[in-house]
C-alpha cells in the first residue's frame, strides 16, 4: 500500500513537513515499513509557508538577507533556493508584510515594498535563473513602486525628484526612469505565486478590497486609488503596459502589477506552481490513499487552498485513490466542502476541548494520533 502525504502548514504550530511527518509517524504506527510505502511531500499555495514548504521538499536551502521592512527598519528577511540551484522562492510578506506593521502604525499611504525589491536582489545575487514570488500578507498599497526603486529604478515628479515612498506619492508620478534597473531582471524569469485576480483598482480592486486590513480609511482608500490609477496611466505612457484592468495586478497591494510591468513575470495559481516545483504529480503516480491538511479547512478551500489543489491533482492522477483531509478547525458546510474540493473526508485534529495555546502546543501529537486513527479504519476495511 502507497500513503501520499502532502499537506500545508499548519499556521502558528507546524510547518508542511512537521506536519507530514506527524501524519507519518501515526500511519506507521498501524502501517510498519514492510506494509506500506510513505511519501511525504510538503505543501503549500503562494501565501505563509511557501519558502519553507519548496525548501524542504526539493532539498534546498534558507537564506537571509537584511532588508528594510514597510516603514524602512532593517530587518532579517528569510527566502529560498531550491534543490535545483536555478530556482529562487521569495515570500513578499518576510519582508513588506502586515507582521511589520502593528495596528496603531499601519498606514498603507507609506509604507513600501522596497525590501520585497531588496530580497528580488538578493535572489539574483544566487544567480538563479527563475524567481518564484509569492504574494500575501502585505502591509503595502504601492503598486510595487517601492520594488522598483529597490532595484535600481527611478520614480521621478515634475521637478526630476525621486517620489517618497509609499502609495500615496505615486500621484506626483511624472516619469518612469528604467535606465539604471537591474538589467539581471531580463534575464530572469519571474513567476508570480497569487490565487488574487483583482485589478488594480476600482471597487474590486487593491485599495478599496485591501486597504482596509492594511489600516485604510474610506478616505485614504479613495486618495491610494486615485494614486494607482494615475501610476497606471503613467506605466502606460512611459512603458506601453496596460497594468490597470490585468487579473491579479491588485495583488499586494497592487505588487501584481509592479512585477507585471518591470519585469519578465507571468501570473500563476500559487498552489499549482507548489505542486509543479514538489513533483507531486509524478509522487501520486500509484498512490492507494492521499493525505492533505492544514490549519483550517472550510468553503474558502475550495478557492486555491492547499487541500483543494492537492485533491484534484489526486482525481487527475489516482481518481480511485480516496483523499482524506486533517484539519485543526473544520468550518461549516462539511458536504459542500467536499463536493467542491474533491476531498472524499475530513477530520480534525485537536484531541478533546483545549484552548488555543494548548492546541497549538499539542499539534504534533494530535495530528499523528489523528493519522494512526484514520490508518486503523483503513486496516480494518482492507480485512
Amino acid at each position: 500500500m502507497k500513503f501520499v502525504i502532502a499537506p500545508d502548514s499548519f499556521k502558528g504550530s507546524l510547518t508542511a513537513k512537521q506536519a507530514g511527518k506527524a501524519m507519518a509517524t501515526g500511519i506507521r504506527r498501524v502501517f510498519p515499513a514492510t506494509a506500506a510505502e510513505i511519501r511525504v511531500i510538503p505543501q503549500a499555495d503562494g501565501g505563509e509557508g511557501t519558502v519553507q514548504s519548496l525548501v524542504d521538499a526539493t532539498n534546498g536551502r534558507l537564506l537571509t538577507a537584511n532588508v528594510h521592512d514597510p516603514l524602512g527598519r532593517v530587518v532579517a528577511a528569510h527566502y529560498g533556493i531550491l534543490g535545483n540551484k536555478k530556482t529562487a522562492v521569495i515570500e513578499m510578506s518576510a519582508a513588506s508584510g502586515l507582521q511589520y506593521v502593528n495596528r496603531q502604525v499601519r498606514d498603507p499611504r507609506i509604507t513600501s515594498t522596497f525590501g520585497t525589491g531588496e530580497l528580488i536582489a538578493a535572489a539574483l545575487d544566487q544567480n538563479v535563473s527563475e524567481i518564484i514570488i509569492g504574494l500575501g500578507g502585505s502591509a503595502t498599497n504601492d503598486g510595487g513602486a517601492g520594488m522598483f526603486q529597490a532595484l535600481g529604478g527611478h520614480l521621478l515628479d515634475r521637478q526630476g525628484q525621486e517620489l517618497a515612498r509609499g502609495g500615496a506619492a505615486l500621484k506626483q508620478l511624472a516619469k518612469i526612469d528604467v535606465s539604471s534597473l537591474d538589467t539581471r531582471l531580463q534575464k530572469v524569469k519571474i513567476k508570480i505565486a497569487s490565487d488574487v485576480t483583482n485589478p488594480l483598482t476600482g471597487p474590486q480592486g487593491a485599495s478599496w478590497i485591501f486597504g482596509p486590513q492594511k489600516g485604510a480609511t474610506t478616505a485614504i482608500i479613495k486618495q491610494l486609488d486615485d494614486a494607482l490609477r494615475h501610476y497606471a496611466a503613467i506605466i502606460e505612457q512611459d512603458l506601453g503596459v496596460k497594468v490597470v484592468e490585468l487579473p491579479g495586478a491588485g495583488a499586494a497591494g497592487g505588487l501584481g502589477a509592479g512585477l507585471l510591468a518591470f519585469t519578465k513575470a507571468e501570473m500563476c495559481h500559487g498552489v499549482d506552481l507548489v505542486i509543479k516545483y514538489t513533483g507531486l504529480k509524478r509522487q501520486l503516480q500509484q498512490a492507494d490513499i492521499v493525505l492533505t491538511g492544514e490549519g483550517k479547512v472550510d468553503l474558502q478551500t475550495k478557492f486555491g487552498k492547499t487541500p483543494f489543489g492537492v485533491a484534484q491533482a489526486a482525481k487527475q492522477i489516482v481518481p480511485q485513490a480516496p483523499v482524506i483531509a486533517l484539519a485543526g478547525n473544520l468550518g461549516p458546510g462539511i458536504n459542500e466542502i467536499c463536493q467542491a474540493t474533491g476531498i472524499d473526508a475530513v477530520f480534525t485534529t485537536p484531541i478533546g476541548a483545549k484552548s488555543l495555546p494548548r492546541a497549538l502546543n499539542d499539534a504534533t501529537h494530535d495530528i499523528s494520533l489523528t493519522a494512526e486513527n484514520v490508518a486503523r479504519l483503513i486496516k480494518k476495511l482492507q480485512s
